[in-house]
């Protein structure tokens, strides 16, 4: 692992279980991410595929899945080469919902690698925002 990561926390009007589902499952992944063929749990291959081009866009494996509080999977992107990183979401229950964390670490260091960074960046933003908005239901 390096020392470059990204951190994350969004605050969701919805139980766990429901945030877990959006974190595991096809049908919710591809509203606000990227699409599995099945269900993320440990142990397993993770491959996500565009939802529109179908082009396999990210790999790896799930190493840990413990519903409704925690998942790991390891993350490559083409751009990243054969570098592998780290994903990691945190649930816990807070009144009136869920806070997710995540934290997106082993990430490509140096200079040469900050225009990744900061496209993942904003990508994960970008992600996380789909999600709130379809949990929510806000325009």
């Amino acid at each position: 692992m390096t020392d470059t990561h990204l951190r994350k926390t969004i605050f969701l009007k919805a139980p766990r279980t429901l945030v877990w589902d959006y974190l595991t499952q096809p049908e919710k992944l591809a509203k606000w991410f990227h699409a599995p063929k099945s269900a993320l749990a440990e142990g397993e291959t993770l491959e996500m595929f565009g939802t529109t081009s179908g082009d396999l866009l990210i790999w790896g494996k799930v190493v840990a899945a413990h519903p409704p509080e925690y998942l790991e999977y390891t993350f490559t992107v083409g751009p990243m080469g054969d570098a592998v990183s780290t994903v990691r979401w945190t649930l816990a229950d807070v009144p009136g919902g869920t806070e997710l964390a995540l934290v997106h670490d082993g990430l490509p260091q140096g200079e040469h690698a900050f225009g990744l960074m900061l496209a993942l960046d904003k990508g994960w933003d970008d992600h996380l925002m789909r999600m709130r908005v379809d949990i929510h239901g806000d325009p």
